[in-house]
């Protein structure tokens, strides 16, 4: 690890100046993502502001609504009695994520923040756009079994790695951000994450400074039918291979609203509107579910091994819907390492 600056705030107003004045600075606040990836010199902030004291950790009705603050952390969130009870999808997607420990120091904001799981971008001997851009893409052409299949560009093959994320582009959620001299805007959760293009090593549209305050989850009536549903190689402590968050609202077993999410298949969480659109309108049935994941599958681009997340993820789809309509109970399938690396 190389030598940095630590300096502690006491309002967001002070960390945002350091940071915005400091291209190299960086906010610090669990720093169950950050602290590694320094640790491996793949990152080399030259300054860390703690944000963690921050007041910025409350969950809150806001309108209809709920606000969930940046700094709590992922446990207290996943916990909390309103998050239960009007947005289990986050709950359930919270708690499919990382371990205890993990969730007890991560935070929302940095949640939102982390970067990549991809072993290129970990190795600072291997190319990687994403860490050194103009170096190429060594997973391009390499070995990319857990990379994406949408989305991707020949800058980066990459995926992203959260669930709680997955969740909130389910529900639609709204980032809040605070920036210098005080300007705030709210960032509609489809627009916070970004795809590789031509500068994969943008993982937001977060600007040099901007903090996050909060996520804003807007009412909805998707409470009963919610669930996440999670495939990895064991059965904890694992990134998704695939992972949905689905949620219905039916009237009379038609579907009248329906979110689907997927991670683990892009660069950012992928919201499968082509199923979505499918299905309103459409009965709740098994034929209607595999109908509309292979339409959202038509437009998948698997490279070379990563074929399996075709079908894996039609398959997860119409699981999720199934598990949403059976009442949301949590579930998480185990993959086979030796079933889901055949192409």
């Amino acid at each position: 690890m190389r030598a940095f600056k630590y300096s502690n705030v006491s309002d967001a107003a002070a960390a945002i100046k350091l940071v915005s004045a400091n291209q190299t600075a960086k906010y610090l606040a669990g720093g169950t993502n950050l602290v590694d990836l320094m640790k491996e010199d793949v990152m080399r902030p030259t300054e860390l502001v703690d944000v963690s004291r921050l007041k910025h950790a409350r969950i809150e009705k806001k309108g209809d609504g709920i606000s969930i603050g940046a700094t709590a952390t992922n446990a207290s969130t996943a916990n909390d009695e309103n998050i239960r009870e009007n947005y289990p999808l986050l709950s359930m997607a919270i708690l499919a994520g990382a371990s205890a420990q993990i969730r007890n120091m991560a935070t929302n904001g940095g949640n939102l923040n982390q970067r990549t799981r991809c072993t290129y971008f970990y190795d600072v001997n291997m190319p990687c756009n994403k860490r050194a851009p103009g170096t190429g893409c060594g997973a391009l052409h390499g070995v990319n079994k857990n990379h994406a299949i949408f989305g991707w560009s020949e800058k980066c093959v990459a995926t992203y790695p959260s669930d709680m994320a997955v969740a909130l582009a389910a529900l639609d959620a709204v980032v809040q951000v605070e920036g210098i001299n005080n300007t705030k805007r709210s960032i509609p959760f489809a627009d916070f994450h970004r795809l590789p293009g031509d500068h994969p090593e943008k993982d937001n549209n977060l600007q040099q400074g901007e903090f996050i305050t909060a996520i804003d989850l807007p009412a909805n009536r998707l409470a009963e039918k919610s669930y996440y549903l999670k495939i990895r190689e064991r059965s904890s402590y694992a990134f998704a291979l695939v992972s949905v968050a689905a949620a219905l609202a039916t009237d009379d077993n038609t579907i009248k609203e329906v979110r689907i999410a997927l991670g683990g298949v892009a660069h950012k969480p992928w919201r499968a509107s082509v199923a979505e659109r499918w299905l309103i309108g459409k009965q709740a049935t098994e034929k209607n579910f595999r109908a509309a994941a292979a339409a959202e599958l038509k437009s998948a681009r698997p490279l070379a091994h990563n074929k399996y997340k075709v079908s894996l993820a039609a398959k997860a789809i119409v699981r999720a819907l199934e598990g949403a309509m059976q009442g949301g109970l949590y579930g998480a399938m185990e993959a086979d390492s030796t079933t889901t690396n055949k192409n």
